[in-house]
């Protein structure tokens, strides 16, 4: 890359592919508070809108693969610009939306794929600019950062808008936001050339998609109807072992694959995956979990609820911010495992005052989690990314996006899951809920562990494929 190309790149190129993950992970965030608003207005419940939610966050996670594919084809900008300009237009339907139905495919379906068409190329176009490690980290970590505090302001910024002018100026607030990243966008160079000739797995995209659907919608029915929803989750674990097979089987036949099987063959790369996949899951429940509960039971509008939560914006701002610093004296598995305990730190202190009156004890827990994810989402994504060669960037980030919406959609599924076993959104039901949220963040500090200990290895993770 040219001296002028890299002076271009550092200058502004950051601030469109920021300000794309910042909204897309506002979007999955700022409905938490504006739960009783929109239930009443669209004349539907609570759940409604959290299935609306869900949706969302699974329809990204269920496109991301076979979009992050297209980008090859297509080309890095122009799979970011048509995302951006279907995400808008999903946000102008929400906004006008009469009832669930215009509200789901608007927020849920159209959001969604825009969302799984644009971030990919965020993560992509990251890889191939910055070749430097550390470099690559402080752009990662202003690139997550922005998505920590996207997720993390979502339900200030939605409380706030919600409160003074209407839920559905929320909505109209994101689509501002896509039309100045366009406005952003159209200068963007891709560092490689599309190739429309290059051929295309469909049969992969459809099995690959299908699968994630279905087991996750068995999680979300399990409280409902356990019947189907063991149903539905032995029928998604069948459908991803088919996707397995046939990439495997094209891949004897010297064809390309969605997935290249080599994908899995890096040890680093997968425990990298795992660890983002947990990050979300605590991200997105621990936020799905605490709005519903402030004002489900304790009767907080959505501004109070989005006060509150700016106790994990500042500490996900501060974190992430010196993630890019820190990744230069410390190893990233230390930085990864340390972010695990903090989560878990936090949501011990907010498993504690499940039952303390008032919304202001459950400050400092949200607030510790904020550090503690901040610090780990810099890593894990760089730990991923720079394990791989920029011909496998388009399938790797992806997967990696991929696997983070998964964590997010189980994070809303399996916490909506639990309120729903009798005790409901009470009490019970938060302390349950929060209980199942620590298991997670003590799980993610063991899979931590298991990352390589110093900071080459744990950038490059080429020491440790198998």
């Amino acid at each position: 890359m040219s001296t002028t190309t890299t002076r271009t790149v550092a200058g502004w190129t950051l601030v469109p592919l920021a300000l794309a993950q910042f909204i897309c992970s506002f979007a999955g965030s700022n409905m938490n508070v504006m739960l009783n608003d929109m239930s009443r207005d669209l004349g539907t419940t609570v759940a409604g809108i959290q299935l609306s939610i869900t949706l969302f966050l699974l329809t990204m996670a269920a496109l991301m693969v076979p979009f992050g594919k297209l980008t090859d084809l297509l080309g890095r900008k122009t799979c970011f610009l048509l995302g951006l300009a279907i995400y808008g237009l999903g946000a102008v339907l929400s906004a006008l939306s009469p009832g669930l139905g215009l509200l789901i495919l608007g927020n849920s379906i159209l959001e969604g794929a825009g969302t799984a068409l644009l971030i990919p190329p965020v993560y992509i176009l990251v890889t191939l600019y910055w070749k430097g490690t550390q470099s690559r980290a402080r752009s990662f970590g202003l690139v997550s950062a922005a998505g920590g505090v996207g997720a993390a302001t979502g339900p200030l910024i939605g409380g706030w808008i919600c409160s003074a002018i209407s839920w559905r100026a929320a909505f109209l607030f994101q689509a501002l936001i896509i039309v100045v990243i366009i406005l952003f966008a159209l200068a963007l160079k891709d560092p490689l050339a599309p190739d429309p000739g290059r051929p295309y797995d469909v049969v992969g995209a459809v099995l690959s998609g299908t699968g994630l659907v279905l087991f996750v919608a068995g999680i979300l029915v399990v409280d409902t109807s356990p019947v189907l929803a063991v149903v539905l989750l032995i029928a998604g674990a069948a459908v991803i072992a088919w996707f397995f097979a046939w990439i495997r089987r094209l891949e004897r036949r010297h064809r390309e694959p969605l997935l290249s099987t080599s994908l899995f063959a890096n040890r680093t790369s997968n425990f990298g995956l795992v660890t983002q996949n947990f990050q979300w899951l605590l991200l997105m429940g621990i936020s799905f979990l605490v709005s519903s509960h402030l004002q489900v039971v304790r009767h907080y509008d959505a501004i109070e609820t989005g006060v509150i939560f700016t106790a994990a914006t500042v500490g996900i701002l501060v974190s992430s911010l010196a993630a890019g610093r820190l990744v230069r004296i410390m190893a990233q598995r230390t930085l990864i495992l340390g972010g695990f305990v903090l989560t878990g730190i936090g949501t011990v202190l907010l498993l504690l005052v499940g039952a303390i009156p008032g919304g202001w004890p459950f400050v400092p827990g949200l607030l510790v989690i904020g550090l503690g994810v901040g610090v780990m989402l810099t890593p894990s994504v760089n730990v991923v990314q720079s394990a791989f060669p920029e011909a496998q960037q388009g399938e790797i980030s992806g997967l990696s996006r991929s696997v983070s919406n998964l964590g997010s959609s189980f994070g809303t599924a399996i916490v909506g899951t639990v309120l729903g076993f009798g005790v409901g959104q009470r009490a019970g039901g938060y302390v349950a809920a929060m209980a199942v949220l620590v298991v997670v963040a003590l799980a993610g500090a063991v899979v931590a562990g298991f990352l390589p200990r110093g900071r080459e290895e744990a950038v490059t993770g080429q020491t440790v494929t198998g």
